[in-house]
């Protein structure tokens, strides 16, 4: 089934205060939107089983947490095996400063947003993590200026 279908106004706004505040009880959802604790519990359920509701987590202030920095890469690659490929993308997934890593169609063949420190935390990091991976070709990195909306 869609779950566009299985979503009305009432789950929106449920998904609406969740998104804002994840650590919401029960009974304040309950209130927030209009319903007792029971339906609203189950509606929350209802969302999370059928994956429109995927968790909860922390949102961090990640220049408070010493990664003020953020850089968006876009990586061209050289090669077209799929070994390689593989290996490309398992190896970037698994840096830490990497905290997103799309491939996407078209050129580039990849974006991916970084979190570090500073300029000469990313200089290390682009050269002695992105540089001589096999199969980059060109690598384009643009420092955040500014963020007008993040929703995620």
């Amino acid at each position: 089934m869609n779950n566009e279908r299985m979503i009305d106004a009432l789950d929106r706004e449920i998904l609406f205060h969740l998104q804002q505040d994840g650590r919401l009880t029960n009974v304040e959802l309950a209130k927030r939107v209009g319903l007792t604790p029971p339906p609203c519990l189950r509606r929350v359920k209802r969302l999370e089983e059928a994956g429109i509701i995927t968790g909860y987590r922390a949102c961090v202030n990640h220049e408070a947490a010493g990664r003020g920095l953020e850089v968006m890469v876009s990586i061209e690659v050289s090669v077209s095996d799929l070994e390689t490929l593989e290996g490309l993308e398992a190896t970037i997934a698994a840096y830490e400063e990497v905290v997103e890593f799309r491939r996407v169609f078209g050129t580039p063949d990849y974006y991916l947003r970084v979190l570090v420190a500073d300029y000469a935390a990313y200089e290390a990091f682009q050269t002695s993590k992105i540089i001589g991976i096999s199969g980059v070709a060109r690598v384009i990195s643009q420092p955040t200026m500014k963020k007008i909306k993040v929703t995620d």
